[in-house]
């Protein structure tokens, strides 16, 4: 059996202008080509052309709309990897006011593919070990009995959840928090309910989200989370 080539995936990551679009699709959406671009600040035909690569390599994926081309990352496992490398990665210098502001929102809340990360995320795994409602196995985690029953009513069908190929409930490493946040299919499923019932919401611009008045009462009710404190939107 072949042995992974690794420099291969390094060397498509390792590039300035593709790692800035594969950061900007880490939050989990298709991002047309153009927007990619201004992103990475390249040419339209320079983008299509480390599309392409990434592509090819197995790290983007290609979706059509008519004329238009989205790009979205392959898979969960590239979103891990890519988070797991933000962990390892030297802090980037803030040179400006806007960027202070942006990395405040990120390392408050974002989303880390299709799951909640950033104190927000940390902070509601942290809150479900406590009530027992998941538990620690190897670097996973599993429901707990209390667990099943407060999901269901807070509106996640694990039966559905469970039956797909994806890992159920996994540790992910936070690179701003330097602690785990749960991925994986519970961890999506959980951050859709959240988005469903507005007790969080996108920042326009990027992966950034904003806890809302509502979500700020309900954390607080369903879970016991004060998150006013390190609310910084």
């Amino acid at each position: 059996m072949a042995t992974p080539n690794i420099v291969e995936v390094a060397s498509l990551i390792g590039d300035t202008s593709r790692a800035a679009m594969l950061m900007c699709l880490l939050g989990g959406k298709a991002l047309p080509a153009s927007e990619l671009a201004r992103a990475a600040r390249v040419t339209p035909q320079t983008a299509s052309s480390h599309l392409a690569k990434m592509v090819e390599g197995g790290l983007l994926a290609q979706e059509a709309y008519g004329r238009y081309r989205y790009y979205r990352l392959a898979s969960a496992e590239v979103a891990q990897a890519l988070e797991t490398l933000n962990s390892i990665a030297p802090p980037k210098p803030v040179r400006s006011l806007r960027e202070s502001e942006q990395s405040k929102a990120l390392h408050f809340a974002r989303t880390c593919y299709d799951h909640i990360a950033g104190e927000v995320g940390v902070t509601l795994t942290d809150k479900m070990l406590e009530l027992t409602l998941i538990a620690e196995v190897d670097r996973d985690f599993a429901v707990t009995d209390n667990g099943a029953k407060w999901f269901s009513n807070f509106g996640v069908n694990l039966n559905d959840i469970g039956r797909g190929r994806r890992h159920f409930a996994r540790q992910c490493l936070d690179w701003s928090e330097r602690r785990h946040h749960m991925a994986g299919a519970l961890g999506a499923a959980v951050t859709c309910r959240l988005f469903e019932i507005e007790w969080i919401v996108r920042i326009p611009g990027g992966r950034a989200v904003r806890v809302t008045h509502n979500g700020l009462r309900g954390f607080k009710q369903e879970l016991g989370i004060s998150l006013a404190s390190i609310n910084t939107t």
